[in-house]
């Protein structure tokens, strides 16, 4: 008994030190950023080298904690995630900070935890733009693409049960697998994030090919994870999103990834900051997507 005993004291210890992760970040001088490769926020340039709104909204929070450590410099590891795996790498310790395009949920909190909102997302349709279709009430008989391990999946099927409109389903690994499935023609639409949308269609081969067409699905706020039960990194990351709001550097970063030209292709997104991004800057907070659905 004296031995189970110890045995769960010390399990109870090493998760303790786990969720802190401004001690871990302090004694090691290092930190893990989850990133992604394909999204609209977070994306790769090849070569280990990840940029995007919520990797600089990150970078800036990072930067921001080194200093508050009292740290002379800070080394960033910068770790891929997918739609699957990205709750299971920040819940191990994997990842300290995931930096994508995750939706903060009811579901989702109950396994990790969310900064601050930084986006408020609408989920869109993608076509073609000789397609023809405008609005997923046009979608019956089609193919339909998203995202595996996405809110997006249950918000396809939501809408069609409740408008009775029966459409095969097919699902990327990812959203540039995603839109590839619409790019070849696999797929007659991609439901996802618009700027995930947009971003992909700004980067691709002939980005006058497609249109995001239809009615917003789902508003949906997004947010930087963390781990759960670890209040101090919490504070600290929701204390440098806040300053960042105050004084206007989330803006410009908007600005810099939204509304001017972006690497690679150079493109412009052309996605001005809209009205529910605003608010949630006005009144920063971390509610989950169903507190919006109340309004």
């Amino acid at each position: 008994m004296k031995k189970t005993l110890l045995a769960a004291a010390a399990l109870l210890a090493v998760g303790a030190v786990q969720a802190d992760t401004l001690s871990k970040i302090k004694e090691t001088g290092t930190v893990t950023m989850g990133v992604r490769e394909s999204s609209g926020l977070s994306y790769t340039l090849g070569d280990g080298k990840y940029v995007g709104y919520h990797v600089d909204v990150c970078q800036k929070v990072l930067s921001d904690i080194r200093k508050k450590l009292g740290l002379s410099s800070l080394t960033i590891k910068y770790q891929p995630v997918t739609s699957q795996n990205r709750i299971p790498l920040v819940q191990n310790g994997t990842v300290d900070i995931e930096c994508g395009s995750t939706t903060n949920n009811v579901a989702r909190q109950k396994d990790v935890a969310f900064a601050v909102t930084t986006y408020v997302e609408e989920v869109r349709i993608a076509v073609k733009a000789d397609s023809g279709i405008t609005s997923i009430g046009q979608l019956t008989g089609k193919t339909v693409a998203t995202t595996t391990g996405t809110t997006s999946v249950q918000t396809l099927r939501k809408h069609e049960r409740a408008n009775g409109v029966d459409f095969k389903e097919v699902y990327g690994k990812d959203h540039a697998d995603s839109f590839l499935l619409l790019e070849s023609g696999r797929a007659d639409a991609f439901v996802m994030d618009g700027s995930i949308l947009a971003k992909n269609i700004a980067t691709s081969k002939n980005p006058k090919g497609f249109k995001i067409v239809g009615e917003v699905l789902s508003v949906e706020p997004i947010a930087i994870m963390l781990r759960k039960d670890d209040a101090a990194f919490k504070a600290a990351v929701d204390e440098s999103i806040k300053a960042q709001i105050k004084s206007g550097d989330l803006a410009k970063t908007y600005d810099k990834w939204f509304l001017q030209p972006i690497p690679p292709t150079n493109t412009t997104i052309g996605m001005p900051l809209n009205a529910a991004t605003k608010a949630a800057w006005a009144t920063p907070n971390d509610k989950p997507m169903e507190e919006y659905a109340k309004r």
